[in-house]
């Protein structure tokens, strides 16, 4: 079941029927079109010419004076050769609808009632087709001598039986003196014969376009699946080793397709290298103090009581420290996990956003005070957004907190607030040691280090920029960076006045 469903849902199987349809279709519509047409334009023909043999009759019977006397032989051997001729039959009527000669000899003194045969007397000439009995009937009204010259009947096919009462779709143009009927039946035998025979005809020429359309259907089918097919194992194969990409041939929607696996396949490589990368960073991080604190333990306890006091104090001082750093790095690395979480809560509410970075920067000034450094906040106007304070205040703290930090004695932090009708925009600049071009796009990747020696020294966990721009993303903010080695750097934050949920996002 299972399989049928793959196979119905396949591009393969609807390709094939699209060219199929397409070669199907279209012949079949022609092929009836074609029939119909000929049907038509055959009866049209046949009609025509009855008409004119009829209103070449009409005139001899209304000269000769046929109708009171229906003896005159060379005109009964015209009609006869004429049915014999039509595989049909003739028959005329006087004004009282009265047989006056029929071919057939059976109606012959007999009065005629048939609708076609009654608007014929009042002056409209009919004609239709008889399609079960395969006949055209045409009556024909006879005028007299005076309107003779200026008679002209038009007359159109009706489909029906000969009993049938049928509305004949056309009538003639005026009503004139009329002597009686002339009614015409030629066989039609011959057209549904033909058709007959061009349908056979028709059906060996669509048994031969199935043929092709299915040769045809499956090589194209084929060929333009087969791309997708190789897509298909390379896929597979990159998945069994990491360095496969796939070739930029074929189709251009097929090379659309590979340029997005390739890029999505880069990707992924990069997330592994990364993750594996952050595994490493983590595990060296926590590594770390814990070694610091076990060389320390062992060298208190290899000295026993001979130990000064002096030198236990100092000792238990830098396991405390490490045991802070070890801590940080722990409550940092929670931070993330929590951030990164797709149903993380947010806290928002409206801020004074000029109170809360007068809060975030007093908080520091001991710190920039302590490394010499001038901290400035510049506010331009109030600004009130909604934002998760506590979040927000976290991420901004980082920015501040590494301007200090990487910083040379006597620079600066300057601080800026502003807003327009729709965003608050917050810059962090600093005159700072800088950041090389080639580190730039890296900064906020978890445990990435600009220069890892000092910042061993300075301190910190290395997850400090990677939180900041994870709260900025739940914000629905932006962060950019821009920096030269030596001569600072300036980090602009940009956050919506009002926050958006996700929902009101899609």
């Amino acid at each position: 079941m299972q399989t049928l469903l793959r196979t119905l849902k396949s591009l393969h199987l609807r390709i094939f029927l699209v060219i199929i349809m397409s070669f199907l279709v279209p012949t079949i519509a022609i092929t009836a079109g074609f029939l119909k047409l000929y049907e038509s334009r055959q009866i049209q023909s046949d009609i025509s010419s009855v008409n004119s043999i009829a209103m070449s009759l009409n005139t001899q019977i209304a000269t000769t004076g046929y109708l009171q006397d229906p003896s005159l032989d060379f005109l009964n051997a015209e009609f006869t050769a004429l049915a014999n001729a039509y595989s049909g039959r003739i028959m005329v009527m006087d004004s009282s609808l009265v047989v006056v000669s029929d071919t057939y000899g059976v109606d012959q003194g007999k009065t005629m009632l048939w609708r076609n045969v009654v608007q014929a007397a009042n002056g409209s000439g009919n004609s239709y087709y008889d399609r079960s009995g395969n006949n055209l009937i045409v009556a024909v009204p006879i005028p007299a001598l005076a309107s003779l010259a200026d008679t002209q009947k038009k007359t159109t096919i009706s489909k029906g039986s000969l009993g049938n009462d049928t509305e004949p779709v056309d009538v003639s143009d005026e009503e004139s003196s009329v002597l009686g009927v002339l009614l015409v039946v030629k066989s039609a035998s011959y057209i549904s014969q033909n058709i007959a025979f061009m349908t056979d005809v028709s059906w060996e020429v669509i048994l031969i376009s199935i043929i092709v359309s299915l040769a045809f259907a499956l090589l194209c089918s084929s060929h333009m699946t087969m791309r997708l097919k190789k897509i298909a194992a390379g896929i597979r194969q990159a998945q069994e080793e990491a360095q496969t990409s796939l070739p930029l041939v074929g189709y251009t929607e097929a090379v659309d397709i590979s340029e997005a696996f390739n890029a999505y396949h880069t990707k992924m490589q990069d997330m592994d290298e990364s993750r594996n990368e952050f595994v490493s960073n983590v595990s060296h991080e926590l590594k770390t103090p814990l070694a610091s604190i076990k060389v320390l333990a062992d060298s208190i306890n290899s000295m026993g009581d001979a130990a000064p006091i002096e030198m236990y104090r100092e000792f238990m001082g830098d396991i405390t420290s490490e045991i802070d750093r070890e801590n940080n790095v722990i409550n940092d690395l929670l931070s993330l996990v929590k951030l990164d979480r797709s149903g993380v809560n947010m806290n928002i509410s409206s801020v004074v956003m000029n109170d809360m970075m007068e809060s975030l920067l007093k908080r520091l000034r001991p710190l920039a005070e302590n490394s010499q450094v001038e901290l400035v906040l510049e506010s331009f106007r109030p600004v009130i957004a909604e934002v998760d304070e506590t979040k927000l205040t976290l991420a901004l703290m980082n920015l501040v907190e590494n301007g200090i930090k990487y910083n040379h004695d006597g620079g600066y932090v300057h601080v800026s607030l502003n807003s327009d009708h729709q965003y608050c925009y917050i810059r962090v600049e600093d005159s700072g040691m800088g950041i090389p071009a080639d580190s730039i796009d890296r900064i906020f990747e978890r445990f990435f280090r600009v220069d890892k020696s000092h910042s061993r020294e300075i301190g910190g966990t290395g997850l400090g920029l990677a939180i900041t721009s994870n709260v900025i993303k739940l914000h629905h903010g932006e962060i950019r960076v821009s920096s030269e080695v030596d001569h600072g750097t300036t980090f602009d934050v940009r956050l919506p006045l009002r926050y958006i949920e996700k929902e009101d996002l899609a």
